[in-house]
């Protein structure tokens, strides 16, 4: 495992993958904190047991709605900080397999595979960190390798780019383009990944 660890492009597959889910979650939780409903009209009168009056029963909860959101939006933050992503991976895993659930009892149409996949995400994150989580079922403690991508700057200031341009996009505007969204994440975790290389590059030379 530690030799997978040490692995430059392995690493940068977990960091993205905290990029992705974590974003995923600001863009999804922002909604419920306002307090509004995910669908423009009120489903009230949808059929007992349906997704959309599951989702109008959660919105007339209040408070529980924002809760969700709020929960969403901490987990979000932690995972794509990197420096916290331990208990972001810790926080993540329930919420998202409870999501898992709720879409296979439900008329989800194909959601349950796209659920099903950040629950599979959510676990390689866990197992990730799995060494310093085993003392959360009493056993050893196993530390990571010391020389971590996860522990540079670059990745912090990236995640914090990418949860303040998310939560900002959601916030400001009651509509929204998720491909837009999508393809302004995508150059920022594009422009880190070029500095990166560039930076591994002068180190090799000097």
């Amino acid at each position: 495992m530690d030799r997978l660890k040490s692995l430059f492009l392995v690493q940068l597959f977990i960091i993205y993958t905290r990029y992705l889910i974590g974003g995923a979650f600001v863009f999804a939780c922002i909604i419920k904190i306002k307090g509004k409903r995910f669908t423009t009209y009120s489903q009230e009168d949808a059929p007992l047991g349906s997704a959309m009056h599951f989702f109008e029963v959660l919105y007339q909860a209040g408070l529980y709605w924002q809760f969700i959101g709020w929960a969403q939006l901490l987990t979000g933050f932690l995972l794509m900080t990197q420096r916290y992503a331990k208990l972001g991976a810790v926080l993540n895993f329930p919420i998202i397999l409870n999501i898992f659930i709720i879409t296979l009892s439900m008329d989800f149409a194909g959601t349950p595979f796209i659920t099903g996949m950040m629950l599979a995400a959510g676990l390689l994150l866990v197992g990730w960190h799995w060494g310093e989580l085993r003392p959360l079922v009493n056993l050893p403690y196993i530390s990571s390798p010391s020389n971590q991508e996860e522990n540079k700057p670059l990745w912090a200031i990236t995640g914090l780019l990418l949860f303040a341009f998310t939560a900002g996009y959601r916030i400001l505007l009651d509509f929204y383009n998720p491909f837009f969204w999508f393809g302004v994440c995508f150059l920022i975790g594009l422009a880190a990944f070029l500095i990166r290389l560039m930076e591994r590059n002068r180190s090799k030379k000097a």
